[in-house]
């Protein structure tokens, strides 16, 4: 299985109810095959290193992490977190 590791720091302008629409977002990629358990959620420490959401998808293999990346589900809101975000950072690794 593969672990895929998702963090996003928002843009300034970014508010409370974007942020909330981006998680439930992310949350409703739970369906997409090979897609094992999905977690997302806020920042709960508010530390000046901490990242805004979070994202922990498991994958049944690599073959679905790739899928994953171009699934017409996942694409539109990849591109809404991305213009949303200063930051986007991630790891994948076999768990």
């Amino acid at each position: 299985m593969i672990l895929h590791l998702v963090s996003f720091k928002y843009k300034k302008e970014c508010d409370a109810a974007a942020r909330t629409q981006h998680r439930a977002r992310l949350a409703g990629l739970r369906g997409i095959d090979g897609i094992v358990d999905l977690k997302v959620g806020g920042d709960i420490v508010g530390s000046p290193r901490s990242y805004d959401t979070g994202l922990a998808v498991t994958f049944r293999d690599r073959a679905a992490l790739d899928a994953y990346q171009v699934n017409p589900q996942h694409v539109p809101v990849a591109q809404a977190g991305a213009a949303a975000c200063d930051s986007i950072v991630a790891v994948d690794f076999d768990i």
